[in-house]
């Protein structure tokens, strides 16, 4: 396949409101520098995440960006030239990942990325339908795997804050498959609801009134708890419901602070998952998240989880990515928006 020298991207030189004419723009820019651990990728299908509208209305508040940022994590597309140090991959494979936020990201037409942070697409998906799959799975894995380092033999509970959004929909799915636990979600629409139910959650409770709504279920405490919703808001119903001696995970910043000494008297740990941390710091186990789009790849392709694709965007442009950027910045999403490159 021949590579040209330029290419399209959508990007940002100041953050604006979504409905700003200059919020996204399209522009023609130097193809990627193949550096030796990566690989060129065509891309057919990104994917939209809470991610990429909080750094476009952040990453340039106070300043004009010289050059324009490109936004886009989740991707599928195939794979054009390979670095010398690449193992596993060749031209002509059809490749899925999720990214690296220090790098130039999904939304243009080739990106370049570090083959340790990307795996063969599941084979029994369409490019949209594998396009929303590689961040949500890759921070439902390191949450319950690597931070609350849930043994998949264990008899416990888990409860998933914000379980209909991309991350909690997959979350829900590896619990079921590949653990013991009892999964608890939260939702509060009949829509949301049904979704979590059909993702395999065990019992669906409301975040409103989360700490009686879970206590109704005849559920006093939980041993582990995911938040992808609000850390702060729901802080002081996750401290009434873990279990002494439980474990709580979250993705979500927030600002001002939280009283962790209310952890101390059941001695229950907090840990962070930040799904960009192995590739921000390239550390010695980068090449894990690899591994895991593999198995979950598996996992796909043997009918044991679903895609959580929901709803589809056709084109590539800045316009089409404005779209889907309002569509995210809602918070009412269900399952992940993708955006079909190919029918642009």
């Amino acid at each position: 396949m021949p590579v040209p020298s330029t290419m399209q991207a959508i990007g940002f030189t100041q953050s604006l409101p979504i409905e700003q004419p200059e919020s996204l723009v399209d522009f023609t820019t130097a193809m990627p520098t193949l550096g030796d651990d990566d690989l060129l990728v065509k891309v057919s299908a990104n994917s939209i995440n809470p991610a990429d509208a909080k750094i476009r209305v952040r990453a340039a508040a106070d300043k004009t960006l010289e050059q324009p940022r490109v936004l886009g994590f989740d991707a599928v597309g195939i794979v054009v030239a390979t670095g010398k140090n690449v193992a596993g991959f060749a031209t002509g494979d059809r490749v899925y990942y999720a990214g690296d936020v220090t790098r130039s990201g999904s939304n243009a037409e080739y990106q370049a990325v570090d083959h340790r942070i990307v795996a063969h697409a599941p084979l029994s998906l369409t490019d949209a339908e594998a396009a929303v799959m590689p961040l949500g799975a890759l921070t439902a894995w390191e949450a319950l795997f690597d931070r609350l380092r849930i043994k998949p033999t264990e008899k416990k509970s888990l409860l998933v804050i914000g379980g209909a959004g991309g991350v909690g929909s997959i979350t829900i799915q590896l619990a079921k498959q590949l653990t013991n636990l009892t999964v608890i979600a939260t939702a509060s629409r009949p829509e949301t609801e049904r979704w979590v139910k059909q993702m395999g959650a065990d019992h669906v409770v409301n975040h409103r009134d989360l700490v009686n709504s879970v206590r109704e279920q005849g559920i006093e405490h939980v041993d582990y708890i995911f938040n992808v919703a609000d850390t702060k808001g729901h802080w002081d119903a996750m401290v009434e419901l873990i279990a002494p001696q439980g474990m709580i995970s979250s993705i979500v910043e927030f600002d001002g602070g939280i009283d962790l000494s209310q952890l101390q008297g059941k001695s229950v740990g907090f840990i962070w998952e930040l799904m960009f941390t192995r590739s921000l710091f390239k550390t010695d186990d980068m090449i894990k998240q690899q591994e895991i789009l593999f198995q979950v790849a598996n996992l796909i392709d043997a009918g044991r989880i679903q895609t959580t694709l929901t709803d589809t965007i056709d084109g590539f442009g800045a316009d089409v990515m404005k779209e889907a950027h309002r569509r995210i910045e809602t918070g009412a999403s269900i399952g992940k928006i993708a955006i079909n490159f190919a029918n642009s």
